[in-house]
């Protein structure tokens, strides 16, 4: 029915690649494409049916664009780097192919990521008549179809919204990320900005905290007040809403580490010369960190990420938790990985099969809760993200 192609061959490009050749009624062909042909190829090894693989240099809009032009796919799953959102949606413009992507665009130089560069897009995709997908992994992605459905089914109104996301897993390793170390990384040391009263408030990163008490046996574990970059598109989207938080738990030994890796300046992105090369610390840090691909194996335990709003429906305040639990061992032996590529990639194939069956349509640049909830929130159930309603006491 559809032929598609994944670029980026990381831990949540194989969950992609694996999820994508489960359902052969949608995904007729896939090519798996990177910098590296090789880590495509290691996966298309794992997969029962046939993935072609291709090299490709994500940063060269003229190469790639040729690329898609010749392979004429009907969409692309952007899971590279943040820092090439830009490029690929030029290519796909060039091109005449819809787009998907899981993160918004962050420029190399700046630690700050926003959905303003790819909103910027909407008049080129729209006169194309092509659709770009924003976010369609699970935060973003996932937090937004569950706050559209709340929106949808439970409030007349969402007056507060806060995101919780948890890794209750160990890998076991002295230190490691779960996704790219370098964008890990800036991510978690960006300062925290959350939405309050109809206004947006900053605060030094990770300086907000409380415990909260995780259902289904997780327990009570710190979550950290940060920014997260559906918080931008949600209180945009979402009428009423007037405050919105988002929260990630870390445990102490990660802490411990960031604040001496910061200290000693290995978090630094502005390059510095050693012995007569100039290079960027926190990509010379990437490269000694355990690659995430690579925890697979190791990492044991959960994960449950969700979103609870309060807000009205026939004028009484109410609340909802609506929350996934995944598990870490389950996520490897499906799809070789630990659940925090899983949780992205499965909304990253559910969110291509929604365009490619015509189940979310359009032509412009879109995020996630500008579209029905209610097929993507039946296909997480379907395709190995179950999700639980909760109702709170308000």
């Amino acid at each position: 029915m559809a032929k598609v192609i994944i670029i980026g061959a990381g831990g949540v490009g194989g969950v992609v690649a694996h999820k994508c050749a489960q359902v052969p009624e949608v995904f007729e062909e896939i090519v798996l494409a990177s910098r590296t042909e090789s880590k495509c190829q290691a996966i298309a090894s794992q997969i029962d049916r046939e993935i072609r693989t291709a090299q490709i240099d994500a940063d060269d809009v003229p190469a790639l664009s040729q690329f898609l032009e010749k392979e004429k796919p009907d969409l692309v799953i952007n899971v590279a780097l943040p820092y090439q959102d830009l490029s690929i949606m030029d290519a796909c413009l060039n091109a005449g192919v819809h787009y998907l992507d899981t993160a918004n665009y962050e420029p190399p130089e700046t630690a700050k990521f926003e959905y303003s560069w790819q909103w910027a897009y909407q008049d080129r995709f729209k006169e194309k008549g092509l659709m770009a997908l924003l976010g369609s992994g699970f935060d973003p992605g996932v937090t937004n179809v569950f706050t559209a459905w709340l929106a949808k089914h439970d409030f007349d109104e969402i007056h507060e919204l806060d995101i919780i996301d948890a890794n209750a897993g160990n890998h076991g390793m002295p230190f490691a990320t779960n996704f790219n170390p370098e964008i890990n990384i800036r991510e978690v040391t960006a300062p925290c900005r959350h939405f309050e009263n109809g206004e947006w408030v900053e605060s030094p990163a990770l300086s907000t905290s409380q415990s909260f008490d995780f259902p289904e046996g997780i327990g009570p574990m710190n979550i950290y007040r940060m920014y997260h970059e559906e918080l931008e598109s949600l209180t945009k989207n979402i009428p009423g809403l007037r405050s919105a938080r988002f929260w990630m738990t870390f445990s102490e030994n990660y802490l411990k580490h960031l604040e001496v890796l910061q200290n000693v300046g290995m978090t630094r992105i502005d390059p510095v010369e050693y012995e007569g090369q100039s290079i960027i610390p926190l990509q010379f840090l990437k490269a000694v960190l355990p690659d995430p691909a690579s925890l697979g194996p190791k990492t044991k335990g959960r994960t449950c990420i969700g979103c609870i709003a309060e807000g009205v429906k026939d004028g009484k305040r109410k609340k909802v938790y609506v929350y996934n639990i995944c598990n870490h061992e389950d996520c490897y032996a499906e799809v070789k990985s630990q659940a925090i590529s899983y949780t992205t990639g499965v909304p990253a194939m559910i969110g291509a099969k929604m365009m490619m069956t015509g189940n979310w349509s359009g032509q412009g640049v879109f995020n996630m809760e500008q579209l029905d909830p209610d097929p993507f929130m039946d296909a997480l159930n379907q395709y190995g993200l179950p999700w639980t309603r909760v109702e709170l006491p308000v």
